[in-house]
């Protein structure tokens, strides 16, 4: 069934669990979320990016994955993950995303609220629930690429949502977006001293390649959103690769893509019962 974020994260949050949102690339990493998330019984975020939205096409996108939504047994919400504008947010609400994400994070705190509110209000008028991003998540995500994390501040993380009018906030805790190059150092104290200032469901980026442990814990002090992306591309590429190893004389589509899409139900099961550790 096509699921409403709100529900889902603020009974996430009530219960002190996770939804799982995973970035879709193609209908095989899309059937792999739908099919893992039924088989765990569990509630599930389908989200994609920019990049590939210009790849695909929005309308593409949301029409595959709102069929493969309203088609499953579990509650699947579609979601535009890191937002570049204010136009992109619009051409995602015509095209019938549940939920936008607005990512003004590289700009100063004035610009991204402007940004950010604007995009709230508009999409507020037509009940459509908004994540922004305050502080910056390390690594490269699309168009997006900072070199350092930079903290999230919890009383600018209050002054932010109160004049944004935003649902839910990424936070920037030490997190990276991509592949981590050393030991991530997380703040996780940070997580709880933004719960105790704000009361909007708060997400993690940059959580492939994170130890379960400390995604637990941070889901503990109150994270109810929690995002993967490279970890599945990872594992759909890790299929192909083997299944043409496997057989380098095979030219069906449907061998390969499929190897890829059985990886990624995998990964993606995982993820989802990390998530539910705490529910």
């Amino acid at each position: 069934m096509l699921g409403n974020i709100k529900e889902m994260l603020l009974t996430a949050q009530k219960n002190g669990y996770a939804v799982g949102a995973f970035n879709i690339e193609n209908m095989e990493t899309a059937q792999a979320v739908i099919s893992a998330a039924e088989e765990l019984n569990s509630p599930v975020i389908l989200q994609t990016t920019p990049s590939t939205i210009r790849y695909g096409g929005i309308k593409l996108f949301r029409q595959m994955l709102a069929s493969l939504a309203e088609d499953a047994k579990i509650p699947a919400a579609v979601h535009l993950d890191h937002g570049s504008d204010f136009e992109l947010a619009v051409k995602a609400v015509h095209a019938g995303y549940t939920s936008v994400m607005i990512d003004g994070s590289q700009l100063d705190f004035e610009a991204n609220t402007a940004l950010t509110k604007r995009v709230a209000e508009f999409c507020g008028a037509v009940n459509i629930p908004v994540e922004a991003e305050l502080g910056k998540v390390g690594g490269k995500e699309d168009d997006t690429e900072s070199s350092g994390s930079c903290y999230t501040h919890p009383g600018e993380a209050a002054e932010f949502v109160k004049r944004t009018g935003i649902f839910s906030l990424a936070v920037g805790i030490g997190t990276s977006h991509g592949i981590y190059t050393g030991a991530p150092k997380i703040n996780t104290d940070l997580v709880s001293d933004i719960s105790k200032k704000i009361e909007n469901p708060l997400v993690l980026h940059g959580t492939s390649g994170l130890p379960d442990t400390d995604v637990c814990e941070c889901i503990k002090r109150g994270i109810c959103k929690v995002n993967y992306a490279t970890e599945l591309r990872l594992a759909f590429t890790e299929g192909v690769r083997e299944a043409l190893t496997a057989d380098p004389a095979a030219f069906d589509p449907k061998f390969y893509l499929g190897a890829g899409r059985e990886k990624v139900k995998r990964a993606v099961k995982r993820c989802i019962e990390v998530c539910r550790l705490y529910k």
